[in-house]
């Protein structure tokens, strides 16, 4: 009976180191796993970090060509307004001009009939 049971005891004992063999090498795996999954997110962190910034910088350049474009319409746009304004007073003068050179012409025709 003791023999059996030291014979059990041992076969235990091997099976028990097997599994605990096992066991070791399943948690090697999973650790390289992990670190593996941990780089791979390093890396694809860093991809996507690298892509937003270069977005943003993309944009900023964006931003500052339309500001430039903005600020020159407006230029042109104040300098049409005064060009607009200095027409307008032309064409009043001009009108004006006219106006008198028809009362003038008028006052002449008048005074060749007498």
């Amino acid at each position: 009976q003791l023999h059996l049971t030291m014979s059990e005891k041992n076969e235990l004992t091997m099976r028990l180191e097997v599994v605990q063999k096992e066991l070791q090498e399943k948690e090697s795996e999973v650790k390289r796993e992990i670190s593996e999954y941990k780089d791979r997110l390093l890396q694809a962190e860093k991809e996507h970090q690298d892509a937003l910034t270069e977005a943003k910088q993309k944009n900023e350049v964006e931003i500052q060509a339309c500001q430039e474009k903005v600020n020159s319409l407006q230029h042109f746009i104040s300098s049409q307004k005064l060009e607009i304004e200095y027409l307008k007073s032309s064409k009043e003068e001009l009108n004006n001009s006219l106006k008198d050179s028809k009362q003038a012409l008028g006052e002449l025709l008048k005074i060749k009939v007498r």
